[in-house]
């Protein structure tokens, strides 16, 4: 993709988003739907997805567009939700859902509804949820919580010192709430019995269970706080913030949890802070996020700490285009390889790039992963093999930003050199030639038999070659140059070999008279002795010949003596055993 054209999307994607909300799709109910009658009051809320919508706004009411049953409230880019405290029973319920947009207006979409049943029981019970029973050092400030009690349009809240007992608080009433917190504080180092009676129109729930917990000395709690450099509401936050909030003068430390809505706690799940900034990394963009921290000392936790919301930066995409349906970014297409292949002598090397961007940057990798700017050119001058980084980048303007769409690819520069033929091994087994060529150097290389041009092979072993002499070539991959060399066999004493290596390779692991390819010659039995004189062996030239033992014993590497009989003529001679 051409920077022209990138340009040219930019500026149809910004086009396109100024007239989305005329044409945009809204969610519809799928749980209940639209409609649907006696759906119980502890119902979950679900809707369709929306592609593309950063997040979405719910309201419940009792008529259409209202929110008296539940304020309007963003949820993120979930697509469920429950109310707390339930819903009215024998009510019409009328859900709102909003489109939320960072970059434009909110599109309100139609409300739908659903009628909920007609309860003719009592609400099931309930007990406090926190403090917990039994707790101890309970901070006498802290506020008494339950869960939603199915059913139930109220509860009443009796606190006293002993079981059963009232003389703290009797029976307060507690309409479409979950939690209560005592006004004065509860006394310290008391125990205290809590009990929890749902109630709704059609009377009170009974048998409900006493709960009690004990608390602690009285001390001073810390105060709440907030982010200050995303705060309440914010638009357009780096994807890399330095989040930081005012510190609280008598906290120990920040109890944090940050999410992409309310109830999922997937960026920062209860993460503990002693100090009052930390640095996330990796925001998503174009999505709201939903921050809440709770100082807290050796009293205990901050007590009614709200939940903040901050939106990110639209960022490079992926977007939408209306037209065709495909998506786009605004991040050049790059095609920068991830292997450079150089001679030594090449350095020092100038690459450039073939990219069309608006910008470019080259870094060296370091051992430590550290970086190195290189160059902010289209080109870099290397002095040396490694690992390096490189990066093109389109920016764009977006709500008075300013922000750069990357990308990058890590490559490694690798050197070669002409290569140094060190050996060529030469062995040979029933008429038959082996060679295997050892090279050394810096560099990738392949191999060739009498031809410089080839075919080249990557492995350095020929095998069941003819008797005769070879040149072998040796060619580096990346053109830094071929050496040869020619290698005659020698076969001493008219086809005896002068040395074997019975190591159990299969190649060359027994010793053997070679039949030259032309002449008969007819050899009569072959005995081996070792330097001493002592027999070792006596072979058969149509046998396989000898595997360098003696008595079962494996002999060692030296040289051994040979002697035979050929066209009525003693022969004899030497050869070496390797191992």
């Amino acid at each position: 993709m051409t920077l022209l054209i990138l340009k040219r999307l930019l500026y149809f994607a910004l086009i396109f988003w100024g007239a989305f909300s005329y044409g945009q799709a809204c969610p519809t109910l799928n749980g209940p739907e639209d409609g649907d009658v006696n759906v119980p009051v502890e119902t979950e809320i679900t809707w369709t997805a929306v592609d593309n919508v950063p997040g979405y706004l719910l309201a419940i009411g009792t008529t259409p567009g209202d929110d008296d049953i539940v304020a309007q409230q963003n949820v993120g880019i979930a697509t469920s939700f429950t109310p707390p405290i339930g819903l009215p029973a024998g009510t019409e319920v009328h859900v709102t859902i909003t489109l939320f947009f960072f970059d434009r207006e909110n599109i309100v979409c139609a409300s739908e509804s659903f009628t909920t049943e007609n309860v003719t029981v009592p609400p099931d019970c309930t007990s406090p949820g926190f403090p917990l029973d039994g707790a101890t050092d309970v901070n006498v400030g802290t506020q008494i919580s339950w869960p939603y009690a199915t059913k139930a349009t109220g509860y009443r809240l009796s606190i006293g010192t002993t079981p059963g007992a009232v003389d703290i608080l009797d029976r307060e009433n507690i309409p479409a709430a979950l939690s209560y917190r005592p006004d004065p504080v509860l006394p310290a180092d008391e125990e205290i019995f809590v009990r929890v009676v749902p109630y709704n129109e059609n009377g009170e729930t009974t048998g409900c269970t006493e709960i009690s917990f004990t608390t602690s000395a009285t001390q001073s709690l810390p105060d709440c706080t907030q982010l200050a450099n995303a705060p309440n509401g914010a638009l357009n936050v780096s994807l890399t913030p330095f989040l930081e909030w005012p510190e609280v003068p008598n906290a120990e430390g920040y109890r944090i949890t940050l999410g992409t809505t309310p109830f999922n706690n997937d960026v920062l799940d209860n993460a503990i802070f002693t100090n009052n900034s930390t640095f996330v990394i990796d925001f998503e963009p174009n999505r709201t996020f939903f921050a809440r921290i709770v100082p807290f000392n050796d009293a205990g936790d901050a007590i009614g700490c709200a939940q903040t919301t901050f939106s990110t930066i639209l960022g490079c995409g992926p977007f939408v285009n209306s037209e065709t349906g495909e998506t786009f970014t605004l991040a050049p297409d790059i095609s920068f390889p991830e292997l450079v292949s150089t001679c030594q002598n090449d350095f020092p090397l100038t690459l450039s790039s073939e990219d069309e961007a608006d910008g470019y940057r080259w870094y060296k990798i370091n051992t430590d992963e550290s970086e190195e700017l290189l160059s902010e050119t289209g080109s870099v001058s290397l002095t040396e093999a490694g690992n390096y980084r490189y990066e093109a980048y389109n920016t764009a303007s977006q709500s008075d930003n300013s922000i750069e769409c990357p990308s990058t690819q890590e490559f490694m520069v690798v050197t070669s050199e002409i290569a140094t033929i060190t050996e060529v091994s030469v062995s040979g087994q029933n008429g038959a030639l082996n060679l295997d060529v050892l090279a050394e150097g810096i560099g990738s290389y392949e191999y060739a038999l009498d031809d410089e041009n080839g075919p080249y092979q990557d492995g350095p072993a020929f095998g069941n070659l003819p008797i005769g002499p070879y040149t072998v070539y040796v060619r580096d991959k990346n053109g830094c140059g071929t050496v040869s060399e020619t290698v005659q066999p020698d076969l001493t004493l008219e086809g005896f070999p002068k040395f074997f290596t019975p190591n159990g390779d299969g190649i060359n692991d027994l010793w053997q008279f070679i039949p030259p390819p032309e002449g008969d010659y007819a050899v009569g039995p072959i005995f081996i002795f070792d330097r001493f004189g002592t027999l070792l062996a006596q072979i058969d030239s149509n046998t396989p010949g000898w595997d360098g033992t003696f008595n079962g014993r494996r002999m060692p590497a030296s040289d051994y003596w040979f002697k035979t009989t050929a066209d009525g003529r003693e022969i004899q001679g030497h050869f070496t055993l390797k191992r």
